[in-house]
């Protein structure tokens, strides 16, 4: 099972979080944090943030990213949406 937790912030405030579940063992961990992502925007009704080098390297290191403004095409009225892959031990 693949877990992305999914939080919208502003000043320093949790305004929306969500666990995303799925099943879906077919795609590739990418694959799974791109749908991931967008199905947790629609639910917070934000636009799609861009996946930038930054992204990428503080998913290898820590497991979450942060999308700032920057990260929009349209003005947002937050601080950062961030999203957190959710490792189970077993």
């Amino acid at each position: 099972m693949f877990k992305l937790w999914g939080k919208i912030v502003k000043k320093n405030n949790l305004v929306q979080s969500h666990v995303l579940e799925m099943f879906q063992e077919d795609l590739t961990v990418e694959e799974m944090i791109s749908k991931g992502i967008e199905d947790l925007c629609n639910l917070f009704d934000i636009a799609n943030p861009m996946w930038m080098s930054d992204n990428t390297l503080e998913m290898d290191q820590i497991n979450k990213t942060r999308f700032r403004a920057q990260h929009f095409i349209e003005e947002i009225d937050f601080d950062y949406f961030e999203i957190e892959y959710i490792v189970e031990r077993v």
